[in-house]
């Protein structure tokens, strides 16, 4: 016994929870990031057609509350008879919330890329494709690494919402475990706590990751303008 009842089971149940919510984190992560790499590619197509279809979807999905998209995916779909457990849903929500927020991400270290090196490679006669696969995508994926990591402790607390459909993550976890033992400020704090271990570590990683970009870009520009 801990306090006020709070007991070691409760705190595996906890931590039960907070795998879980680096489980949808890294489902949201690993799937909305495929889907934004299409995005991102999408939005800087030739194709204006295909440009301003990617633009609504974008804007669609950013103007719309991820409590809702939450809300469509479990309810909405089960009211159409297409019911889906609630880590189907949760995960199917977040890998479009996440689509859209790193496909707009991507699709502006894309166009950072200096076009003096788009113009490079179409001197040398490569195609769109490889212009984008030999020497464009390679500099942004450079460049959307800082906040590419940062927008990961969004995405995992974020994740928070998804209790609102029953799927059991940290926060969920928490509620129950609170609906027992009635010490919502312990049970909270302790929440909190598993979230900041979570994400303060990303947090590090990504301003590690920006300085060193600076970095590298003083101890480039000699060079460039050497050149």
């Amino acid at each position: 016994m801990i306090d006020g009842g709070l007991n070691a089971y409760h705190l595996q149940y906890l931590m039960f929870g907070a795998l879980w919510t680096i489980g949808l984190s890294l489902i949201s992560f690993v799937g909305g990031g495929i889907a934004g790499g299409v995005i991102a590619l999408c939005r800087v197509s030739p194709i204006k057609a295909v440009r301003w279809a990617t633009i609504a979807w974008i804007q669609l999905i950013q103007g719309t509350p991820l409590l809702v998209v939450l809300f469509l995916f479990y309810f909405g779909l089960s009211i159409m008879g297409f019911e889906l457990p609630a880590i189907v849903a949760a995960s199917i929500a977040m890998i479009v919330y996440v689509s859209a927020y790193l496909g707009e991400i991507w699709r502006g270290c894309i166009e950072s890329v200096p076009r003096t090196q788009w113009e490079a490679a179409e001197c040398l006669a490569l195609s769109r494709a490889q212009r984008m696969r030999l020497v464009v995508l390679p500099q942004a994926v450079r460049i959307a690494t800082p906040p590419t990591v940062g927008f990961m402790v969004q995405i995992v607390k974020n994740t928070s919402l998804a209790s609102i459909v029953g799927f059991i993550e940290l926060v969920r976890a928490g509620q129950l475990i609170n609906n027992s033992i009635f010490q919502p400020f312990l049970v909270y704090l302790l929440i909190a706590v598993v979230y900041f271990a979570i994400c303060y570590p990303l947090s590090v990683w990504s301003h590690k990751l920006e300085k060193r970009q600076q970095f590298g870009n003083r101890a480039a520009l000699p060079t460039a303008n050497a050149t």
